[in-house]
């Protein structure tokens, strides 16, 4: 029995090592014909030193600096309107006249009633100037016993009286002025005027019309809107990333798809002091010299704002930057072109293609903008047939 199980033991053992050799032998033959791992092929790009700024674009609309609606303080039908849409109007003028029929008789009756208290007060005056004689005649003679106390009282009372008619004439001549400068206050009004409150006296111009001559219109109902078009007021709300960057008389660039290639220049004049709620925006008001008024309110525009700005600046291209352990960092070129090193950098100031990086003195001249996911550190490289390393200068990297 045991000599048996001897036997098979070593069957076993001859048919395991037969199967190790060719194992082993098929392993060498496949390492002998697999291909030697080859350079991996990049495109690089030269690090420059310069200036580089990080811009922001928001989208925003325009809006008129200053507008107001022109409406009547008077009611009545309208006979005429004297300008149009887009019309210039310059502040005071008259932009519509109403009916004033009723308006010029109502002066005609103040202006009647002012004279009948004229000459009340004119009539009351002269009896107080009688009374006034005949209360002193009777005062003399009274001096000389010659006239009673009644009789000198009578005059008395008939002074007082004139004198108090004197007064309530006065009055009377006070209200009716009042009245007359009234109606002609209201016949006034049936001119309607175009006036602003600011000081300026600049153009202005008709943006909406609402109503047609021979409409009957009441106090206070709207005919024009009028706008003030330079300069005029783009908006565009930024987020909390980029408020805090923002500043009162911070330099603008805009564009409209009404004048494309063509700038705009502007500043910033207000910026909100709260968010919206429900999109967590702040609004930003920019004012923008409009002489030509080719600028229209309603139109879209890009607002360029610029948020950071870096002199001699260590930059290289944005698709430079590859994140490896949680860290950003870039691929250098070796000096003789055929290899790589990571180097870990810290980010600054981003451009939309450029990035600043820092705290990286040994960055070197070039560094790897395609092919970061065929690299470790210190793999082999090749550039692009043509281009090798510091030879191609200034055309060893494309973006």
């Amino acid at each position: 029995m045991q000599q048996r199980i001897s036997v098979i033991f070593g069957v076993l053992l001859v048919l395991g090592l037969s199967a190790f050799g060719g194992w082993w032998g098929m392993r060498g033959r496949e390492e002998a014909e697999r291909p030697e791992r080859r350079p991996a092929a990049v495109r690089v790009a030269a690090v420059e030193v310069g200036s580089i700024e990080t811009q922001r674009t928001y989208s925003g609309s325009l809006e008129a600096t200053a507008q107001f609606i022109v409406a009547p303080k008077t009611g009545g039908r309208i006979e005429e309107l004297a300008l149009r849409i887009a019309d210039k109007v310059t502040r005071g003028q008259v932009v519509a006249r109403l009916d004033n029929a009723e308006h010029q008789q109502a002066v005609a009756g103040a202006e009647a009633e002012f004279a009948v208290a004229e000459a009340n007060l004119m009539e009351a005056r002269n009896a107080l100037i009688t009374a006034e004689r005949e209360l002193g005649r009777v005062s003399t003679l009274r001096e000389r016993g010659v006239s009673s106390e009644s009789q000198f009282d009578a005059a008395h009372a008939n002074f007082l009286a004139r004198q108090s008619q004197t007064v309530v004439a006065d009055a009377q001549l006070t209200r009716a002025e009042s009245a007359l400068a009234t109606a002609r206050i209201q016949l006034g009004y049936t001119e309607v005027t175009a006036d602003w409150s600011d000081d300026t006296d600049e153009e202005r111009f008709i943006a909406e019309r609402y109503v047609n001559e021979g409409d009957t219109v009441s106090a206070n109902d709207p005919l024009f809107l009028v706008v003030e078009l330079d300069p005029i007021t783009a908006v565009i709300f930024v987020t909390e990333r980029d408020y805090s960057r923002l500043r009162v008389d911070q330099p603008v660039t805009l564009q409209t798809d009404a004048f494309p290639g063509r700038n705009f220049e502007g500043r910033i004049v207000r910026i909100s002091p709260i968010f919206s709620t429900t999109s967590r925006q702040a609004r930003v008001e920019i004012e923008i010299p409009n002489v030509s008024q080719m600028l229209k309110p309603g139109m879209f525009v890009r607002a360029t704002v610029v948020l950071d700005r870096v002199e001699d600046a260590t930059i290289v291209p944005r698709t430079a930057i590859t994140r490896r352990q949680d860290r950003d960092g870039v691929f250098v070129l070796s000096e003789d072109g055929n290899s790589v090193r990571w180097q870990p950098v810290e980010l600054g100031v981003e451009s939309a293609r450029q990035v600043e990086v820092k705290n990286s003195p040994e960055l070197g001249k070039w560094v790897v903008t395609l092919g970061q996911s065929l690299l470790d550190d210190g793999s082999a490289v090749r550039l692009p047939e043509g281009r090798g390393g510091q030879s191609v200068g200034g055309d060893a990297g494309t973006q």
